[in-house]
């Protein structure tokens, strides 16, 4: 009986494989473009990809706003990893690109400076006091400035008034066209805080977690329930690309690199 059952099994697995064959590799690179936030873990991802597949990765990182207007001017990106589902799914209307998928989750945090006194509780009080200069990424270039304004609307709701204050003070630091760059080998709100540019930065959590290992003398703020807003990371992929390409956009959903997104503080599909 127990050898029948291990000829069935080994028959089983053997036809698994048989229905699956490898993805054939691409001479050239799949080339992927990804939010700026995506960083460190699609790095670590895409080299563990490589060594399991053999196929060749050509990373490269902006705001998503950025990358989308890239692609639409006729850079030839065959994956596109967003942090919001509406670039992806502008590039997918247009015709072209497959419907967006979800492939991961972020929050936004509030990263302060050492003198300032924030809790979730005072988040709002600090983000409103004259003196507290409040910096955030580009609104509509990346998408981590849209999310800032969406929680100042939610705290218009909480204290009326909250968005029309926040919206006149905030300064758009990071994520546009000509927001200065970080120096190499500096996360860029590491940078821009160590730089003193701001008492706090509203950035996703997972920048805020980076950004505290690179100086540790800064803060992080969890936003309470009422003001949060959460980040739908988006994935599409270019119809008619290598089939590469799609296997690796499949690879980002799969256990493995969920993973490692978790070990990098994002949150599931």
């Amino acid at each position: 009986m127990r050898a029948t059952m291990t000829a069935a099994l080994s028959a089983g697995l053997l036809a698994a494989c048989a229905s699956s064959p490898p993805v054939a590799v691409s001479a050239q690179p799949i080339s992927v473009v990804a939010a700026g936030s995506l960083r460190e873990v699609l790095t670590q991802i895409a080299r563990d990809h490589e060594v399991r597949t053999g196929q060749k990765l050509a990373l490269s990182f902006a705001a998503s706003g950025l990358l989308r207007e890239r692609i639409e001017k006729g850079e030839a990106a065959q994956v596109f990893a967003s942090a919001d589902m509406g670039h992806p799914q502008r590039l997918a209307d247009a015709g072209g690109w497959s419907t967006p998928r979800v492939f991961a989750r972020n929050q936004l945090c509030a990263l302060t400076q050492a003198n300032i006194n924030a809790t979730p509780e005072r988040l709002l009080d600090v983000l409103l006091d004259p003196s507290v200069r409040v910096g955030t990424s580009t609104p509509k270039a990346d998408p981590s400035g849209d999310y800032a304004w969406a929680l100042f609307r939610k705290a218009d709701a909480v204290r009326p008034g909250s968005y029309a204050a926040l919206d006149r003070k905030a300064l758009q630091l990071t994520g546009g066209p000509t927001s200065p760059k970080a120096p190499a080998g500096r996360g860029t709100y590491a940078w821009v805080m160590d730089q003193g540019q701001a008492d706090v930065f509203l950035t996703y959590c997972t920048n805020a977690v980076a950004s505290q290992r690179e100086v540790p003398r800064l803060n992080i703020v969890a936003v309470p329930s009422a003001l949060q807003v959460g980040a739908d990371y988006g994935l599409t992929v270019r119809r008619g690309a290598h089939p590469a390409a799609f296997a690796f956009a499949d690879a980002l959903t799969a256990p493995g690199a969920q993973a490692v997104f978790a070990r990098h503080g994002f949150g599931t599909p």
